[in-house]
Formats: structure tokens, sequence, C-alpha cells
């Protein structure tokens, strides 16, 4: 009886990960494309805007220099210090 049990959920869980499985393997739905441009929003983790003509390796430096510039600013913050101390 424990082994009639023990398959059964086996079964289960094999289920409900299959599924899981194939709605992430699934394509997404693709959001329609809006004839207005959205607003540029500055954040950390969307890339800068560029020319339209720069080249890729232009544009592969600018952003290494940004990233540099950005950790450069981290590491000069000073850290604070914890009570414990």
């Amino acid at each position: 009886m424990r082994a009639i049990f023990g398959v059964l959920s086996l079964m289960i869980v094999l289920l409900v990960v299959g599924v899981l499985v194939k709605k992430q393997l699934s394509p997404s739905p693709v959001a329609p494309v809006s004839l207005q441009r959205p607003a540029q929003v500055d954040s950390p983790l969307t890339p800068p805007a560029t020319a339209p003509g720069s080249s890729p390796q232009a544009q592969s430096q600018q952003l290494q220099q940004q990233i540099r510039q950005s950790l450069e600013s981290a590491m000069q913050q000073a850290r604070p210090l914890s009570d414990d101390q």
C-alpha cells in the first residue's frame, strides 16, 4: 500500500513539474507595438541611448566607460559603520 502511494505521489510531482516546464518553455505573447515612443527613463538597468550611426565598437566602449565610472563612484562612497564596532 505504501508503494502505491509513493508511486502515485511521484506521478503527481512529475505532472506538476511537467506543466511548469511547459509553461516556462512556451513563447511569451508579444505585446502590441505602440505608435508612440515611451519616455526615456534613466535607470542603472537601462542602457543609455546612443547615436543611431555609431558603431557597435563605439557603443561597447561607451558602455564600458559608463560602467567603469559607476563602479569608481560606488567605491568612493564611504561605507556606513555598524554599531557593533
